[in-house]
């Protein structure tokens, strides 16, 4: 007579239609697995007499020491792949680790069904920090999944109320009430605006909305043909200024969602002969290290990269820890210079 094979947790998955992760989480009891899919998976835990090893699970709920840090790719000139945004809050974040002693493991984000495996469930990393500026809806789905398995993470964004998870963000539209505030003040009326500004980039949308609320109060408005899509790199900055140059519509100020972006616009500009700031004032947003050594030094919203690292690490953390913790945004500070003139 054949032995009767002992039910492991990969039969509950199957059978459940989950993920080996989200049977982890149900038997440790973790909070953060909605109720339908713990009902499906407790059914199906008393239809195999599934027992836990103790001993096992025991040894899952160690910690490894380590959080991982995973980057989404962006376009850039060079190999890294990294946007430079985040090189001074790399600094930051692995300051802030050996702080707390721990290590850092840094690694690219795929978007993959399989974040929680190849780290925290692996015993590679006890947390997450995921930054990028991915396509928020794109990969919104792939979050609600980390919470569904229980995963700790703290994401650099938009801070959202309907938000997966954590987020450690900027005051995105009050940094673009600045900069429609100063150009305002310089006597511009024709802003134009570069980022997408839509729900799929809510960062660059805020940033959007910040300036139109700052014009509208001026008794003007920030016209919607003088937007124009750019993801934030140099050459979608040069390539959205030359669209709107062909658009033949008056404007004398640019409002760039990021600095790279604003960079080069600045270049297209140049080349199509007009003059920043006496024809044209420009503003980006983020304050890169380039920010102050662009052609001329670009006028920018500054955000506290370092603050940044440490909260996300500290938020992270307290998750680990079994603590409360909640978003938060960071103030932003307008950094003038001479691509605004003034």
């Amino acid at each position: 007579m054949r032995k009767k094979t002992k039910a492991t947790s990969v039969d509950i998955a199957h059978l459940a239609g989950v993920s080996q992760a989200t049977v982890s989480r149900v038997l440790s009891g973790s909070p953060l697995v909605n109720a339908e899919t713990r009902k499906r998976v407790e059914a199906v835990v008393r239809e195999l007499n599934y027992k836990v090893d103790r001993h096992a699970s025991s040894l899952r709920r160690q910690r490894s020491g380590t959080l991982a840090l995973l980057l989404f790719e962006d376009p850039t000139p060079d190999e890294s792949h990294i946007n430079p945004f985040f090189l001074s809050m790399l600094g930051s974040i692995t300051r802030a680790c050996a702080r707390h002693g721990q290590d850092l493991l840094i690694s690219f984000q795929q978007l993959s069904d399989d974040w929680a495996a190849d780290y925290e469930d692996s015993m590679k990393a006890d947390g997450l920090i995921l930054l990028g500026y991915g396509d928020y809806l794109a990969y919104q789905g792939k979050l609600q999944r980390l919470v569904e398995q229980g995963t700790r993470f703290v994401r650099w964004g938009a801070v959202l109320p309907d938000q997966p998870g954590l987020s450690i963000g900027c005051e995105n539209l009050g940094g673009g009430r600045q900069a429609g505030a100063h150009l305002v003040a310089l006597g511009r009326r024709r802003v134009a605006f570069l980022g997408d500004a839509s729900s799929h980039y809510p960062e660059f949308l805020d940033r959007f909305l910040g300036c139109e609320q700052a014009l509208h109060e001026a008794g003007l408005a920030l016209d919607r043909t003088l937007q124009v899509d750019a993801e934030s790199s140099e050459d979608a900055g040069h390539a959205a200024a030359l669209e709107l140059l062909a658009r033949e519509l008056p404007f004398d100020a640019v409002f760039a969602a990021s600095d790279l972006i604003a960079i080069g616009a600045m270049r297209a500009l140049t080349e199509r002969g007009l003059r920043v700031p006496e024809d044209v004032s420009v503003i980006g947003f983020d304050d890169l290290p380039t920010a102050r050594f662009a052609h001329p030094p670009l006028t920018t919203v500054f955000q506290d990269t370092k603050q940044a690292g440490e909260l996300l690490v500290e938020a992270l953390m307290q998750l680990i820890r079994g603590e409360p913790a909640q978003s938060q945004r960071l103030p932003t500070t307008l950094v003038v210079r001479k691509s605004c003139g003034g």
